[in-house]
């Protein structure tokens, strides 16, 4: 199909890649290994795992799950897990096995964690002991039978520990707190896995790697399917966004990792593209803490930094952020929700760096459309589509919008799913002869930059006239005494729906007056917010992304009903 949006790539940048390389994620990892042997592939807390470490115990952990556990190439095995060395070391290991990663948030609810495990029929699990109380309420009425239980400094200072013996006295100590199957440490798992064979498994393309959870805020959450071919894909177009920045030479560079690596645009992009590129990861295991985080941040100079909106606008209000290193500072990535303009232009305004906004899907693994490397500054628009990806908008009526008109982007590509896991009448919902239907509403401007415009559920329909809540929000933002926002439509007796805005302030003088004399300087009447709810937070992911559907929900539930 015609794609015009090619005019917008830089001049000499492929049109087309090949993303053929590798024949699954094994292959990318062994080269990675063979590339850099003896770099940092990863820092945490002060401690560094090079290439070759996470090669060597990735192996032990795949032996371990082969000989020992005695599980089999498609078998499941829940990754529960902040950012901490243990996490790649687990991720590697069971792709090596040949085993599907299910990716958990360790912050989930053990109903969460129930429904999770339960539908993708997990039979092991490698956990932080932090959260072990959490699956010990559930985890009989799931299909787990092993548990591997990780301290949270488990990899801070390993040794050369290699006497079962020695580590099983560790054991004792560990397992015996909690009420769990067939409990082992992540400790014994490597000192019995360095002893075993591990045996290389056939894989292709076509073979699932993970079961990537879609958050449940839009109903019963659903393992998406992303095979070996699928993530490759998408590693090789975030490459095209990416290495132009950051180059491909052999100089030690860093990146922070502050996004979890269990989230799906970090998984793709800080660690399997990162390892493809040699560069040494940072791998922050509590960005909430945004003192610790700033701290941490003064110790490395580091090319490469990837956040959502509520980070990058927390770190800038941080007052010791700006005594930062950013001299090495090349490539800032935003994504999980729009970048709002003065975020943006005040992270441009410190670092000197421009965030280049990309938009993806979990279904998607994820990344579909991004900033070209030639974008001089942010612009509001998600960029164009990355190589290997054809796009449709589609109005309601079904047919093709205009440019300049919304409609609901459609993506087909290598990097689109499978489909559901069990789940085939909701896989058919949203693809349709490979074309995955987002959900997403968009416009494609006159040079062919897309814009999100929102999700169709999240549309506010003020009087028959459409209301984008991320319109909204933007403006309220240009107040310099707003921290955070979020806007929902609310139900009105004479307009249908109105605007609500919840706001958290950044100088506790600002009232509602004069937040509403903001708005009708920035926005047409009938869009201005009718009623502004000021708060101490707002409610988030576990990424940082704000719950609108939470505060939708609330408010729905709290007013009466006629």
């Amino acid at each position: 199909m015609e794609k015009p949006w090619f005019k917008n790539y830089p001049e000499g940048a492929e049109r087309e890649i090949d993303t053929q390389k590798y024949a699954s994620i094994l292959d990318m990892f062994e080269n990675a290994v063979r590339e850099h042997p003896d770099r940092a592939a990863y820092v945490n807390m002060g401690q560094e795992l090079t290439f070759r470490k996470l090669e060597e115990r990735s192996r032990a952990f795949a032996a371990y799950l082969q000989n020992e556990l005695k599980l089999k190439k498609g078998d499941r095995v829940a990754l529960m897990m902040p950012n901490l060395l243990q996490y790649p070391i687990a991720l590697f290991g069971i792709l090596r096995a040949g085993m599907v990663v299910v990716n958990v948030n360790p912050l989930y609810t053990p109903r969460e964690l129930e429904h999770q495990l339960q539908d993708s029929g997990a039979v092991a699990i490698v956990i932080v002991s932090n959260f072990a109380s959490t699956l010990e309420k559930v985890v009989f009425n799931t299909q787990i039978k092993h548990v591997i239980l990780s301290r949270m400094g488990d990899q801070l200072s390993f040794g050369k520990r290699t006497l079962v013996n020695f580590v099983v006295k560790y054991v004792k100590k560990l397992v015996p707190k909690y009420k769990l199957p067939h409990a082992a440490t992540f400790r014994e798992v490597l000192s019995i896995g360095k002893h075993r064979q591990y045996v290389r498994p056939d894989l292709g393309r076509n073979d699932l790697a993970f079961l990537q959870y879609t958050g449940g805020t839009t109903g019963v959450a659903k393992g998406a399917m992303l095979s070996h071919g699928n993530i490759i894909a998408n590693v090789f177009q975030a490459m095209w966004i990416a290495e132009p920045f950051v180059g491909n030479n052999k100089q030690t560079r860093k990146a922070v990792i502050a996004l979890p690596l269990y989230h799906i645009f970090a998984l793709t992009v800080n660690c399997l593209l990162f390892i493809e590129l040699g560069i040494t990861g940072i791998l922050i295991t509590n960005p909430r803490d945004i003192d610790g985080f700033v701290k941490e941040l003064k110790k490395h100079r580091f090319i490469a930094i990837t956040g959502v909106n509520t980070l990058f606008n927390a770190l800038l209000n941080n007052e010791n952020f700006k005594e930062i290193d950013f001299s090495s500072l090349k490539l800032s990535v935003g994504g999980g929700m729009s970048v709002q303009q003065s975020v943006a232009s005040r992270w441009a305004q410190t670092t000197g760096c421009h965030i280049i906004e990309g938009y993806g899907m979990t279904e998607c693994s994820p990344l579909i459309a991004a900033c070209p490397v030639n974008m001089e500054k942010h612009n509001g628009s998600i960029g164009v589509p990355v190589p290997n990806t054809d796009i449709r908008i589609v109005k309601e009526d079904g047919t093709e919008a205009s440019l300049g008109e919304p409609g609901e982007l459609w993506v087909k590509g290598e990097q689109v799913m499978q489909g559901y896991w069990q789940r085939p009448e909701a896989t058919a919902e949203v693809l349709q002869d490979g074309w995955l239907a987002t959900g997403d509403i968009v416009i494609q401007d006159e040079q062919y930059y897309l814009r999100i415009v929102d999700r169709k559920k999240d549309m506010i329909l003020v009087s028959g006239f459409n209301v984008y809540p991320n319109e909204i929000e933007d403006v309220v933002m240009l107040n310099y005494k707003v921290s955070e926002v979020v806007a929902i439509g609310v139900p009105n007796e004479v307009s249908g729906e109105t605007v609500k805005i919840f706001v958290v302030k950044k100088d506790e003088s600002l009232t509602r007056d004069e937040l509403r004399k903001h708005c009708r300087e920035h926005l047409t009447g009938y869009k201005v917010p009718k009623e502004i709810e000021f708060r101490e937070e707002l409610p988030k992911s576990n990424v940082g992304k704000i719950l609108r559907r939470v505060l939708r929900d609330e408010e729905l539930a709290n007013r009466p009903t006629n």
